[in-house]
């Protein structure tokens, strides 16, 4: 029911009619601050999907149950497989899929038909269909060439890219065609019912660490906000209506230090973080220490901005810790209000960071995936994550 003040006026002159002013004042704070949550707690699109809309509910709801586990590039390939229908190596340890799925956009700028991770988007497209109607969850990263000089990878570190990118007509009209582009294959994820795929869409991620253009070092803050802000209003002004966007850093220090770079609470839908444990430049072992703070700290801001918050990336790569999944990662994770976690790809021998059954830390891994605090395919179908959220 939507509020009103024409509505409110009628039920407090029913109510003052029965002399009961304290009930009506009651009556209405309680009714205007549950409505004033409930706007609060919309995607900032106001022209998002149902399905988008009940995700975005849904994600924030489901988040005081447990996390939702994921893995990038989940079901394209794997150690020692590659474009095999229905295979996983998440699925091969732990007798399911993964709840939360990620995939690469990086060459689409180009009209390529093959992502950076050598994925066909057309195979990527089905993919994306099949984790939707299995109940799962789909993320989007985009490692975008430097649009100022596009001969050169996200990795390089040209400084001031972002600032002469808006001072050069032919350089952002050709960003404006990159962005066609993405439009072009975020409309096309639809359903077999035909409705609009959701997507977490997380442009500029890691933005605290120098190896990107987009990075700190090459672009200062105001332009970078200047950058996502104009990403967000060109995708909408496309009718791109299925994206909840996520602002994703890599290491940071304080609170202050996450927000530096902050687009605005109207420009972001989802807030997290990218951190790896990396033992050989931890000699300290502060791995847990440090993503515990940093979950507290997305967590705060959450809560006060009614965002959902999200490790958005993390793993040990090769994991060679046998006991990494409960020993390092559950601790991080668990109680700490977080919607997902999702551990990066596994491409190769040397490169990989979830475990395939003849991984030392598969038995690990099967103990960290019954965790009831640690939500996989199954769970999360069950919670219908694109139906409204269930009364209660």
């Amino acid at each position: 029911m939507a509020f009103t003040y024409q509505r409110f006026y009628e039920k407090l002159i029913c109510f003052t009619t029965h002399r009961k002013p304290l009930i009506v004042l009651l009556a209405f704070g309680l009714y205007y601050s549950s409505v004033s949550a409930l706007a609060q707690s919309l995607p900032i699109n106001p022209k998002a999907t149902t399905e988008t809309k009940n995700l975005f509910a849904n994600l924030q709801r489901l988040a005081g149950k447990g996390v939702l586990f994921g893995h990038h590039d989940d079901l394209a390939y794997g150690i020692g497989w590659k474009d095999q229908p229905g295979r996983s190596d998440v699925q091969a340890v732990a007798g399911e899929y993964p709840a939360v799925f990620g995939w690469e956009i990086g060459k689409l700028e180009f009209n390529h038909s093959i992502s950076i991770d050598s994925v066909p988007f057309a195979k990527m497209r089905a993919y994306i269909q099949q984790v939707y109607a299995q109940g799962g969850v789909n993320t989007i990263s985009w490692h975008l060439n430097n649009p100022v000089q596009p001969a050169k990878t996200s990795w390089d570190k040209a400084d001031s890219t972002v600032i002469k990118l808006f001072a050069d007509n032919k350089a952002l009209k050709r960003y404006e065609g990159w962005l066609d582009h993405v439009a072009d294959f975020m409309k096309s994820l639809k359903s077999a019912e035909g409705e609009a795929i959701p997507i977490i869409f997380r442009p500029y991620h890691e933005h605290t660490g120098s190896w990107f253009w987009w990075g700190r070092g090459h672009v200062a803050p105001p332009y970078y906000v200047k950058l996502w802000r104009f990403t967000v209003d060109y995708l909408r002004k496309k009718k791109v209506n299925n994206l909840l966007y996520a602002y994703s850093t890599d290491r940071f220090t304080s609170r202050e230090d996450y927000l530096q770079n902050w687009p605005g609470d109207d420009y972001v839908d989802i807030i997290g973080f990218d951190l790896y444990h990396r033992p050989e430049s931890d000699p300290y072992n502060t791995f847990v220490a440090d993503a515990r703070r940093m979950v507290e700290t997305v967590r705060q801001i959450g809560q006060e901005k009614r965002k959902v918050w999200a490790f958005t990336e993390t793993g040990q790569e090769r994991v060679p810790f046998a006991n990494w999944w409960t020993g390092f990662l559950l601790p991080i994770i668990q109680d700490a209000g977080l919607s997902y976690v999702m551990v990066w790809r596994n491409a190769r021998l040397n490169h990989f960071y979830a475990p395939y059954p003849e991984h030392v830390s598969a038995r690990n891994f099967k103990l960290f995936a019954t965790n009831p605090k640690v939500l996989l395919q199954t769970k999360t179908a069950a919670e219908n994550l694109y139906a409204p959220v269930p009364a209660h």
